[in-house]
């Protein structure tokens, strides 16, 4: 197929492709659809239907792309200057431990990234598109020119695309026009002057989504030649930084105020003391490395994949992967009821007039308007239909105003030949709003009479009965109109009779009360979030033992600034007849707050928020704009399931923060006690490749973090990145590696009367074999002995720990400077090393409480 015909966007010059029928249209292709080799040619000639115009970058690339990191770039210049002085040892060394260092970073991000990718694919976006003939659901980028898509409400629309069929066919296009309301499209030929986007009644776009009816299109462009394409760039905003992200980046700047005081102090001490330049630099440059936890990138991406992986295995499936770091440390859940707390098997309980008895009539006109809606099909509609067949053959459909969460009602306009009505069904509160009259049966027959402030205060009392007894209700109304009424709008729906009402019951899921009581446990506090009535919503909190703090309405909130919302979100907890627009407005509010807020939705409506949240949750079974804007989808409909991954994310995060806790704690220690050493020494305390194998060893040590456990006080309830609480261990637990290290300098010169090389080596054993060894301090709060370590973690501290020992009577300990110290060293050395992990152990403990009571000295805040 000639790429021209359909694939390129249009010049400035050429009329748009929504006026003229671009010449590869068929009446053939639009019946059947494309064969599969012709879909499989057209992906390989347009590529796949996505914004990006090309692929990411190669394997090569991605690997290179490391070496631009600044601390890498200045090794490599390091490792320059020591050829061309000569320092060939130092040359090797050094270049080794870059290599090694992001090849490690590199493969193990991409097995991580990998894995979560797969996982992601599973559950992404797919359209039903007409394939040799037969419907078939396929994944949104494999969507090519010239496939025939059905959409029906709740559809992303996949691609642009000339509408060939359409039934009641609403589209919200705002994301490309801005057009706050749903616009009707069908099949028509557009006059030549019909240029803009919003007059193209006849054609969909890319983005966009299907509120009402359903259709049959062609597609004319996909991916980067579609009208999204055009704009993407401009409407591609950047998502707002997480709480984590925010803490990673103010974390990223302590350290590198820190390595640049010590790099600044080192190098101004080593020139006063006229030290050589070259080994002045190459031990600076070390102390920065040495100092930096350069692993962190890796790690956090193979914990947080990992933690994806693990997800999985709970039936949930990770969109972004940051999203579970949000999920752990979410401290507020806004759900909706229905599906959610409900069982979602909603049942027709009674149909009823307005005396309270039980109205064939009712059911009849509910069941008109469920059969002839061609929307979304609420399980209230399927409940109608599930509960008695009627016969409707009499009744032709004319038109419909679809449902939308303003309104919050839907109505058909048919014929039975004789009579045209308008029949609407609704929300109680807002079907009794538009009715003038009543149905009064008085002596088997029906009359419409007037409505009366006894008679609306009579019937309101009757469904707020209904509501009270936690049954949802909809109010059923109609109206007869002039034969020669064609088509229904919104204005339509006044002067309504109300025949009465239709009552449903959704009895709460047995799993859910002690679900809901799990998550409160974790410290998660549950908000309802609901269209339904507040007396329908306390009925189900009741049921499930939730205590209602406070309700709020849609109303009420109608009524309140962002400031006042803001106050009011915190007591409330019952948040009822929301529209959209109101729930995405309480989210943000808590937000505002300081809450981590997420967010479970499964319908069109739901979408808003799911943006809105710090984490989106839907089900594999929601609508596609729900699923498309849900970080997290839970494969299986159960709070339990939810409580799990809650459970998972704290772990996840747990495993990040020992990482970031150890390394800087102990590099912080290792580090400032190198620079002090300049101050006295009159070599330096550490040679720069010394420096360098001891920082890419006790990284090796620390690799196996995310897979070791996380003890059930750090999951008990929600955590963020606290840099304050990060500096300030930081601080006590490096002090107290520096007064070893300090005693450990007084051992070597004073007892072991050292000369450089053997206080390099004397050095280079202890710290790394402090700092390594109390990783089994660190990754408890509790008692070390009580909580086992992972056992690769286990392996490699020990196997680091014994290299440090044994390397220095090896030959190659030779090449890098060391030399075999005294056997009574190693007996100093255990003693030594037993009494910092003992210290290390009972400062820790006194930390955490104080760190828990926020008793810490304010002396501690001096970075």
């Amino acid at each position: 197929m000639p790429q021209d015909s359909v694939g390129p966007k249009t010049s400035a010059n050429a009329a748009p492709w929504w006026i003229t029928t671009p010449s590869e249209y068929t009446a053939k292709t639009a019946s059947l659809g494309l064969s599969s080799t012709e879909a499989l040619e057209r992906i390989r000639n347009f590529g796949p239907n996505t914004l990006s115009s090309h692929q990411g970058p190669s394997l090569i690339r991605q690997f290179l792309a490391r070496f631009k990191n600044p601390l890498v770039v200045v090794l490599l210049l390091a490792s320059s200057v020591s050829v061309l002085t000569g320092e060939i040892t130092n040359f090797i060394i050094i270049s080794g431990i870059v290599l090694l260092s992001v090849t490690l970073d590199f493969v193990q991000e991409f097995r991580a990234n990998a894995a979560a990718d797969k996982l992601r694919q599973s559950v992404s976006v797919r359209t039903t598109v007409l394939r040799d003939g037969q419907s078939v659901e396929i994944p949104v980028r494999d969507v090519v020119p010239g496939d025939v898509v059905l959409l029906s409400a709740g559809s992303l629309v996949p691609a642009d695309a000339l509408v060939l069929e359409a039934n009641d066919f609403f589209v919200n296009q705002s994301l490309l026009t801005g057009e706050a309301y749903p616009v009707e499209k069908h099949p028509s030929t557009l006059l030549p002057t019909s240029t803009d986007l919003q007059e193209a009644s006849n054609a969909v776009f890319m983005g966009t989504s299907v509120i009402g009816g359903s259709a049959r299109v062609w597609v004319v462009k996909t991916g980067t030649q579609t009208a999204m394409g055009d704009i993407a760039d401009s409407i591609q905003k950047p998502t707002p930084a997480t709480s984590f992200e925010i803490g990673t980046r103010r974390f990223g700047m302590l350290i590198m105020r820190l390595t640049v005081v010590l790099v600044l102090f080192v190098l101004l001490v080593n020139a006063w003391f006229h030290k050589p330049w070259l080994e002045s630099f190459l031990f600076a440059v070390a102390l920065a490395v040495g100092l930096t936890p350069e692993l962190l990138p890796m790690v956090v991406s193979v914990t947080l994949s990992r933690g994806a992986i693990r997800l999985a295995k709970l039936q949930m499936i990770v969109k972004r992967q940051t999203a579970i770091q949000d999920l752990g440390s979410m401290d507020v859940l806004c759900t909706d009821k229905t599906g959610t707390l409900t069982e979602a098997k909603i049942r027709l309980e009674r149909h009823l007039d307005l005396s309270g008895q039980d109205s064939p009539r009712v059911l009849e006109l509910a069941y008109i308007n469920s059969f002839f809606e061609t929307g979304l099909k609420s399980p209230l509609d399927e409940a109608i239909l599930n509960h008695q067949t009627i016969d409707v053959s009499a009744w032709q459909k004319i038109d419909e105003i679809p449902f939308d969460f303003e309104r919050r009602c839907v109505s058909v306009l048919v014929d039975n030949g004789t009579q045209r009505w308008l029949v609407a069904k609704g929300a109680a509160e807002d079907i009794v709003r538009l009715c003038t009259h009543v149905e009064i049966n008085a002596e088997g027959c029906i009359a419409p009479s007037e409505v009366n402030d006894a008679r609306l205060q009579a019937i309101r009392d009757r469904y707020h009965a209904l509501e009270s007894d936690g049954l949802r209700v909809l109010g059923v109304a109609w109206r007869e109109v002039p034969r020669d009424h064609a088509m229904a709008v919104v204005n339509d729906e006044s002067a309504l009779v109300l025949a009465g009402f239709a009552a449903f019951l959704d009895p709460p899921k047995e799993s859910a009360a002690p679900a809901l009581a799990k998550l409160q446990q974790a410290g998660v506090t549950i908000k309802v979030v609901t269209g339904d009535s507040d007396l329908v919503t306390r009925h189900v909190c009741a049921q499930l033992n939730i205590e209602v703090t406070g309700v709020l309405t849609g109303k009420e909130i109608a009524q309140l600034d962002n400031q006042a919302l803001q106050r009011r979100v915190e007591t409330a907890n019952l948040f009822c007849r929301v529209n959209p627009g109101q729930k995405q407005r309480v989210i943000l509010a808590l937000k505002g707050n300081g809450h981590v807020v997420g967010y479970m939705g499964d319908g069109i409506n739901d979408a808003p928020s799911l943006h809105a949240a710090d984490v989106g949750l839907s089900v594999d079974s929601a609508v596609d704009v729900a699923k498309a804007a849900a970080d997290i989808i839970m494969l299986k409909q159960d709070l339990n399931v939810l409580h799990a991954g809650v459970l998972e994310g704290r772990r996840t995060f747990g495993n990040i923060m020992k990482y970031i806790m150890m390394g800087t704690s102990s590099n912080f220690g290792n580090m400032f006690s190198m620079a002090g050493a300049a101050l006295f020494l009159p070599f330096l305390p550490m040679l720069p490749t010394q420096i360098l194998l001891n920082n890419i060893l006790y990284d090796i040590s620390e690799i196996p973090i995310p897979l070791d456990e996380v003890d059930a006080q750090e999951t008990a309830k929600p955590r963020v990145l606290d840099l304050d609480f990060i500096r300030n261990f930081m601080l006590v637990i490096g002090s107290i590696s520096s007064v070893f290290d300090f005693l450990t300098f007084y051992v070597l010169l004073e007892v072991l009367k050292a000369e450089e090389q053997l206080f390099q080596t004397g050095w280079f054993v202890e710290s790394l074999c402090t700092q390594v060894l109390v990783i089994f301090i660190i990754r408890t709060r509790g008692n070390p002995l009580k909580s086992k370590p992972h056992p690769l973690l286990a392996f490699t501290s020990i196997a680091v720990v014994a290299t440090a020992i044994g390397l220095p009577l090896t030959p190659l300990g030779s090449h890098l400077g060391f030399v075999a110290p005294p056997a009574y060293f190693y007996g100093i050395l255990g003693a030594m090393v037993v009494t910092y992990l003992g210290v290390v152990e009972v400062v820790k403990r006194i930390f955490y409480q104080r760190a828990l009571t926020h008793q810490l000295p304010k002396a501690l805040a001096i970075l």
